[in-house]
């Protein structure tokens, strides 16, 4: 599966923005999709991720409450929309898919066999 991430920016303290990953191929509804960010001189961490077939969405705490992960599968995309953002949350943000994922794997990026480019978030304070 290829992926395409898009919908970065540049917003201040407060402000949304929406994340787009476009995927190819006809049975991406089998696939568990999931966000990871990756701030500069830091590891890349888990955000949220979404299992197949519409089934429950899971979050890091960091990002509870303000973030919402969702998949439209007709449109082969999964969008993950980001509300009242903060400067921590600058980043650029990638999006990863894998068929096999597991509760107990999901926020382990070794999960994830596809991955996107990946798209900057930048939150000015």
């Amino acid at each position: 599966v290829q992926l395409q991430a898009s919908g970065g920016g540049l917003v201040p303290a407060g402000g949304s923005l929406r994340l787009s990953c476009a995927a190819s191929g006809r049975t991406f509804s089998r696939y568990t999709v999931a966000w990871f960010r990756q701030a500069p001189g830091m590891d890349r961490d888990f955000v949220a991720a979404i299992f197949r077939n519409g089934g429950r969405s899971y979050y890091a705490d960091s990002v509870k409450g303000r973030f919402t992960i969702s998949r439209d599968n007709a449109r082969n995309t999964v969008y993950l929309q980001m509300n009242s953002l903060r400067p921590e949350d600058t980043a650029v943000y990638y999006c990863a898919t894998d068929p096999s994922v597991i509760l107990s794997n999901l926020a382990a990026q070794t999960a994830y066999a596809d991955w996107g480019q990946g798209t900057q978030v930048t939150v000015s304070s």
